[in-house]
């Protein structure tokens, strides 16, 4: 099953949240409604970017 894709904004979010904040995955994809393994995801894909 494909991935529905984030917002601009909601990925922006989920970085902030976890590079200013340190909060974990759990609690970011609870605040945004979405799964923590797509938390994981994305902040995998910036951590290759950086």
């Amino acid at each position: 099953m494909s991935m529905k894709r984030l917002s601009m904004r909601k990925i922006k979010e989920v970085l902030r949240l976890s590079y200013e904040l340190g909060l974990t995955s759990r609690i970011i994809g609870r605040s945004l409604s979405i799964s923590h393994p797509t938390v994981l995801s994305y902040l995998s894909r910036a951590s290759k970017l950086a």
